[in-house]
């Protein structure tokens, strides 16, 4: 994640002048940061494994890509911009040998896009190298940057996840083994971290006390045993590896020739899994407690239903993210579910200005309505969250010009009212619709018949879960891990540059 303290701010504005020449726009959706991986399999072709592993992660981050495998002292490093199948072919796996391997798949924030950003960061230490691949963000990074300067260490990038690498190597290298010298590294870190980490000996997998990102065990093969870790289960299932448990909150997994070991490396737990990592964020197929987010969200739109009913003839979600939660209010409605808008999945990223007139329909680009489907209807349209507004207005409008008589929105989360500092990007709160607008002043500017959200209670009370295990704080500004004032402001100060 990028590093939001005044050292690095200077790069962040010129890469985000650079973004706007081009052309560049904004999602309208909080954009996650980072998926990772790490496989111990001895035997296995684990280069190729964990390009697969990487390949099932694709959604947690589409900029940059890499893989470190270790074959005993050696470490083989790949990473690039891009996504994994642009990143990888054939002849660089090969070149990935060994029996261990860290791989990582990343979003970056404005200003962070560069290739020597890129993970995993590969790190040499007294006992050799480690390769570190993070998903989170640290919110103590200006304290952490000045201990590891005065302490001089080379800080090459701009990203809080080579500090976490600097400060264990340190601890390393002041006499202390893997174990100890990863742990004493933990204790100077605050916010939110999942973090796999290879050595020669073998991976790490570790979670911040909050658990606030996710990551999962899995086993490969009976004998002798094999472990992978993944941000999500559908990374391993794609490579056909077995659900173990998830890394617990201030867990540390070590894997080695002599099996999984678990140490608690911090005094004091509290489950706060981010609450959009079950809505949104993960995949649809991946399994948190004991079920596959679809059926999450499909409750989230039953209750979305229950609790602000509309009279319709169709109802269908903004794909992908917003179908579940479309089926759900469905289910409980007894609207009919239609397919009203489909997705080009081959649309990404692109650098190149339209002209004036695509502008004004950019939507299209992605998503194209059905008119037969959509003309003459009273529709809802479900989606998962609103952030600006920007996307949404766009496709109320495309919707009309389609043809629908009504267009009615349902969201099956409540308002995003502050922003995130644990590994999502969003927006600083002047900038979040729904932070500065009240929900009939929203309805008006996207122009819709009616607009909805879900409640706050009806979110957490869908998980069947502990809803004190939750962080909603972009729905209430209730941060788990305080945030210092510093990294605050240095975010509002980036907005209002890239604005």
């Amino acid at each position: 994640m990028i590093l939001n303290h005044p050292a690095s701010l200077d790069d962040q504005f010129q890469q985000a002048n650079n973004s706007i020449e081009a052309g560049e726009t904004f999602h309208d959706k909080p954009e996650e940061a980072c998926g990772v991986f790490g496989i111990y399999a001895p035997g296995e072709d684990v280069a190729k494994l964990t390009y697969f592993g990487l390949y099932a992660l694709q959604h947690r981050g589409q900029e940059s890509a890499g893989i470190a495998t270790f074959e005993g002292e050696q470490v083989h490093l790949h990473k690039d911009m891009g996504l994994v199948s642009q990143v990888f072919n054939e002849t660089i796996l090969k070149d990935l040998t060994g029996n261990i391997a860290v791989g990582h798949t990343r979003y970056s924030t404005t200003g962070s896009s560069r290739k020597v950003n890129a993970q995993p960061a590969v790190v040499e230490t007294s006992l050799g190298k480690i390769a570190l691949a993070h998903n989170g963000n640290l919110v103590n990074t200006v304290q952490l940057r000045e201990e590891l300067l005065e302490q001089k260490c080379n800080l090459v990038t701009t990203t809080d996840s080579e500090m976490i690498a600097m400060a264990i190597a340190q601890e390393v290298n002041a006499g202390n083994d893997w174990l100890e010298g990863t742990i004493r590294a933990l204790q100077r870190c605050q916010g939110a971290f999942s973090l796999v980490i290879g050595t020669e000996l073998g991976i790490m997998g570790i979670r911040d006390p909050n658990g606030i990102r996710p990551l999962v065990i899995g086993t490969l093969g009976d004998s002798p045993v094999r472990y992978v870790l993944a941000s999500e289960t559908c990374g391993l299932d794609i490579i056909g590896a077995d659900y173990l448990r998830e890394v617990e909150p201030g867990e540390l997994v070590w894997i080695t020739e002599e099996g999984l070991a678990s140490f608690q490396w911090s005094q004091k737990q509290e489950r706060k899994l981010c609450i959009f990592e079950m809505i949104y964020f993960a995949r649809p197929d991946s399994v948190m407690h004991h079920e596959s987010l679809y059926s999450y969200r499909m409750r989230l739109g039953r209750k979305l239903a229950e609790e602000s009913p509309v009279d319709a003839d169709i109802v269908f979600g903004v794909p992908d993210s917003g179908i579940p939660a479309a089926i759900g209010y469905s289910q409980s409605s007894g609207i009919p579910y239609v397919e009203g808008l489909i997705k080009n999945r081959y649309v990404g990223r692109t650098f190149i200005q339209p002209t004036h007139t695509m502008r004004e329909i950019g939507i299209r680009m992605k998503l194209n309505p059905l008119k037969d489907v959509l003309y003459g209807k009273r529709v809802v349209i479900v989606d998962d969250s609103i952030v600006r507004g920007n996307t949404s207005r766009k496709l109320v409008e495309t919707l009309l010009e389609t043809g629908a008589a009504e267009v009615h929105m349902r969201i099956s989360s409540p308002p995003v009212t502050h922003p995130c500092f644990y590994g999502i990007d969003t927006d600083s709160q002047d900038q979040l619709i729904a932070a500065t607008k009240s929900v009939e002043e929203i309805a008006k500017q996207l122009g819709v018949d009616s607009l909805a959200y879900l409640s706050w209670l009806g979110m957490l009370e869908a998980t069947r879960e502990d809803p004190e295990s939750f962080c909603s704080a972009c729905f209430t500004g209730d941060y788990p891990v305080s945030i210092p004032e510093q990294i605050k402001r240095s975010k509002l100060m980036l907005e209002k540059v890239v604005l």
